[in-house]
């Protein structure tokens, strides 16, 4: 005789049982006679309108920045995004893809109103039950469901993103009977056509992949008019479960290169069969599917400035113009959260072809890290009228990733302001001068005039209108780099073309300190950090912090007959609509009267052609008219070279990036002294802009300004 024990039968455990059986059955069907009466209803009472929410609209992708070539063909330089998205027009999608979609996820897309009734009976019923969401959705209620998120993204407040998000997606009987209305509603509006369109565009392909194009380009390295039916058919099993069927992990267990993607497989082979079962694909097409490995080409999208290469950093300042943009947005959040929707096309002011001279001669000349020197190269240039810069390149790897820490990495900018993304600026040593020779041919002196230039520690009181007279006692005692006499009365002519420093002192010295200083900001001068500019002496000889391509806009201010445009980055950009935006425009003023500026370029030619920088002048082929300027601050720690055509202005700089460096003349990389690096550079760009666009004469001054 058995000693197990059975299962209690007594009358009242059984009854207890089938009480309970009972009331779950009570329940499903009351929920079930709910779930009908409310769809029927949902169905009679169809919405006329819709929320403008849940307009087949704009949805968050890709914006790409371009350079232009020189046949006219846009170059991408980068791309950004918080959702990586391509949207595609109907006849750019495969038809494969449409019926893959249809048949593996809504069988009766094109018969039903919106709302898979029975689909939707199912998954309702499931969580009135068991609180767990279940699917049954139709392809209109899909995309109805993602609208509603994607109108989350568009809130610029991540709190209100959050609770925004949350209402979207909870798991609900109310969130799911709106959803079914809504898809009602939206299917009187829009065709089938349109909807599919879109919720093929709008879907999630796993990760921050979205959209059909971006998925064929992310997994199959192809477009979405190109995938093949068993490409189509397993992009469209990743949007059942991104994270169970998505192809970028090959080293998984479970849907992983070494079981042939199983799941993924499984999945696709199944929608391969509701395809053939619903006679979208012939019985010999169903089997070559089947038969067909799954082999993903993953590709990675770029994005982000990292991605441009050595035009990373004017990568950097056109995002950075972006946000600051008032056609993004009113404000900085609503500017930023139109930048995360994207859809935006740049074409920028970048030349090509200078941009490659910038990174090739920095390359050869700047070595990226230096020991015992925070070593740093910059050059910018800028077109002449039009302030467009044309090139922009320094001798870092940009990066922004907190874990890129050699010194060959910064994510600084060190030819622009800091609030742009750059550093506290450089001193531009005697290259400054060029604004007290404007002022001391403003205040009706001559190039001829000279001043007493004796090196001395006894210059005494200055003149400035704007802070009172400034005396110097015996404290300040500039010495000038090469000057054989020091108790000589140098002209201003030669004090420009022999950067004597205390020829300009002297000038100064008759001079207005604080007129000096308006002169420099009427050209555009301003110190990089934001501070105003200080006026005193020593300032006279480059001791501002100045952004290289401030000083380029200067620059090519003065190659302009003094009128200076301030620096632009962008020269269209188109919305997603294909709609053109107004890009930022450059301002252009009048410095300084053009009598004024033909004498600042008559005796900055003769800087190059007899005076110090006739290095750059000798190297740089072909040569047209040019002006120019040396700059070299205490101790040789920065040297410069700044000039200009009539048509683009360039300036180039070895610099101490941290404070503290080695005498330049005295240091030398593989290509020569630090200190000559400049001579090499600057003639390297000025040779290509030359060949490129020309340059022609600059107005002579009158006859009286030059005796």
């Amino acid at each position: 005789m058995s000693t197990e024990t059975t299962p209690s039968t007594s009358p009242r455990s059984a009854s207890r049982r089938s009480g309970r059986r009972s009331r779950r059955r009570t329940r499903t069907l009351i929920a079930m006679g709910v779930v009908v009466a409310i769809v029927g209803a949902v169905a009679i009472t169809v919405m006329v309108t819709l929320p403008d929410n849940l307009s087949i609209g704009r949805l968050s992708q890709k914006s790409n920045v371009y350079a232009t070539a020189n046949d006219g063909s846009p170059v991408l330089l980068a791309s950004f995004y918080d959702q990586n998205r391509v949207e595609v027009a109907s006849d750019a999608i495969s038809p494969f893809v449409k019926d893959a979609a249809t048949s593996g996820e809504d069988p009766g897309f094109y018969a039903h109103g919106g709302v898979d009734i029975w689909g939707s009976v199912t998954g309702l019923v499931s969580t009135l039950v068991t609180g767990t969401a279940r699917g049954g959705s139709s392809i209109t209620q899909q995309y109805v469901k993602n609208v509603l998120v994607q109108k989350c993204e568009t809130l610029a407040d991540q709190a209100k993103r959050t609770a925004c998000y949350d209402a979207a997606t909870e798991t609900s009987a109310s969130r799911k009977l709106t959803e079914m209305s809504l898809a009602i509603g939206l299917e009187k509006r829009y065709s089938k056509a349109d909807i599919l369109r879109q919720y093929l565009n709008i879907t999630g392909f796993g990760g921050s992949i979205y959209g059909i194009e971006s998925a064929a380009n992310y997994y199959f390295n192809t477009t979405a008019a190109a995938l093949t039916l068993p490409q189509a058919a397993s992009l469209v099993a990743i949007v059942n479960n991104p994270v169970k069927f998505q192809l970028d992990k090959p080293d998984s267990e479970t849907n992983g290169a070494a079981n042939g993607y199983a799941a993924n497989k499984d999945r696709r082979d199944y929608i391969l069969d509701e395809m053939l079962a619903h006679e979208k694909i012939s019985k010999a097409d169903r089997d070559a599917a089947v038969a067909a490995p799954v082999e993903p080409a993953i590709t990675e999208p770029s994005t982000g400035c990292q991605t441009a290469g050595g035009s990373a950093y004017f990568c950097d300042l056109v995002v950075q113009t972006l946000r600051d943009d008032p056609a993004f947005g009113k404000t900085a959040a609503e500017r930023a959260a139109n930048f995360r929707l994207g859809g935006y096309k740049v074409f920028t002011t970048l030349d090509l072809d200078l941009q490659a001279t910038a990174e090739a001669t920095l390359a050869e000349n700047v070595p990226k890290t230096f020991d015992g020197w925070d070593v740093g190269g910059v050059i910018s240039s800028v077109a002449v009228g039009t302030g467009r810069v044309l090139a922009m390149a320094q001798n870092k790897d940009y990066s922004q990733d907190p874990a890129a820490t050699g010194a060959n990495f910064t994510a600084v900018n060190y030819n622009t302001d800091l609030n742009r993304g750059g550093s506290n600026g450089f001193q531009p040593g005697s290259t400054y001068k060029v604004f007290t020779l404007a002022e001391w041919l403003k205040a009706g002196n001559t190039l001829g005039d000279t001043v007493n230039s004796r090196e001395r520690s006894d210059w005494g009181e200055f003149q400035d209108s704007c802070n009172g007279p400034q005396d110097y006692g015996y404290s300040f005692a500039p010495g000038n780099d090469s000057s054989n006499d020091n108790d000589s009365y140098y002209s201003a002519l030669e004090s420009t073309v022999g950067s004597i420093n205390t020829g300009y002192i002297g000038m100064a010295k008759e001079l207005d300190l604080c007129n000096i200083r308006k002169t420099a900001e009427a050209f555009g001068i301003h110190r990089a950090d934001g501070n105003p500019l200080e006026q005193g002496a020593s300032s006279v000889l480059g001791t501002n912090e100045i952004a290289p391509l401030t000083m380029a806009a200067a620059y090519a201010g003065i190659a302009n007959n003094g009128v200076t445009c301030t620096p632009v980055v962008i020269d269209k950009i188109v919305g997603p609509d294909g709609t053109e935006i107004a890009a930022p425009k450059s301002a252009c003023t009048a410095a300084v009267a053009p009598e004024i500026a033909a004498g600042m370029t008559y005796a900055m030619q003769r800087v190059l052609t007899g005076g110090t920088a006739t290095a750059s002048y000798r190297a740089t082929s072909p040569r047209v008219p040019m002006i120019g300027k040396t700059g070299t601050t205490d101790d040789n720690l920065d040297t410069w070279m700044s000039g200009a055509s009539t048509k683009v202005a360039t300036v180039v700089g070895v610099v101490n990036v941290s404070g503290e460096g080695e005498d330049q003349r005295e240091t030398y990389f593989d290509n020569g002294q630090a200190a000559t690096a400049r001579h090499r550079m600057w003639p390297d760009m000025m040779s290509v802009a030359n060949e490129k666009f020309g340059g022609d004469a600059f107005t002579l001054p009158p006859r009286s300004m030059t005796r």
